[in-house]
């Protein structure tokens, strides 16, 4: 599959999901235009990663938990949409190389920190792997909030936020679990700013 298919996906989900949730994307003027991006954002439901696919200017590689790549058809599925696998817990070292692929490429890699659905919408501590890209790439780290909830004809943000400055960070050599909590509380912040709006 191309970019070709992406795109039109894009389109059909965009003319659903759009007007079914009312959604709202706020600070996409902040996104870069070309580059590598790693795209980071809060996990709420099994919707987020197309609704950040339509509001997201440029087309996004997700990394995609391994169970969908199992079923044939819905493995043709995902990666078409330019999804890769990994485990969970994010200690897959093909995936981590793959995601630093994508990056060093110039391309967007969309990531949950969190690895997985916060049932309550509360944030939960970021695993480690989110920190391992920021450090060990140059790519601009865009935090995204998903203030819901999903609800019909109840308007969803999707919120972008300016690219956080990594290079305090990659100049001292931070941890990568120290980076992953840099990187999740710019997402709370959003959170918290958007969710009193």
């Amino acid at each position: 599959m191309t970019v070709d298919f992406y795109s039109f996906a894009k389109g059909i989900v965009k003319g659903v999901l759009t007007p079914f949730y009312r959604i709202q994307t706020i600070g996409i003027e902040q996104f870069p235009k070309e580059g590598g991006v790693l795209l980071c954002a809060n996990h709420i439901s099994n919707l987020d990663p197309p609704v950040i696919g339509i509001t997201a200017p440029r087309p996004i590689r997700f990394m995609a938990k391994e169970e969908l790549f199992r079923a044939p058809v819905v493995k043709t599925l995902v990666r078409s949409l330019h999804a890769f696998p990994v485990k969970r817990g994010m200690n897959d070292r093909q995936a981590l190389r793959t995601g630093l692929e994508v990056l060093k490429q110039g391309e967007v890699l969309g990531i949950f920190p969190e690895g997985t659905r916060s049932k309550d919408g509360r944030l939960k501590k970021a695993l480690p792997g989110v920190g391992f890209f920021a450090l060990r790439t140059d790519a601009a780290v865009v935090p995204c909030a998903i203030v819901g909830p999903y609800r019909p004809f109840v308007p969803l943000k999707v919120v972008y936020g300016a690219p956080i400055d990594m290079a305090p960070l990659r100049a001292r050599k931070a941890s990568p679990e120290e980076a992953a909590d840099y990187i999740m509380d710019h997402i709370r912040r959003l959170l918290e700013e958007h969710q009193r709006t």
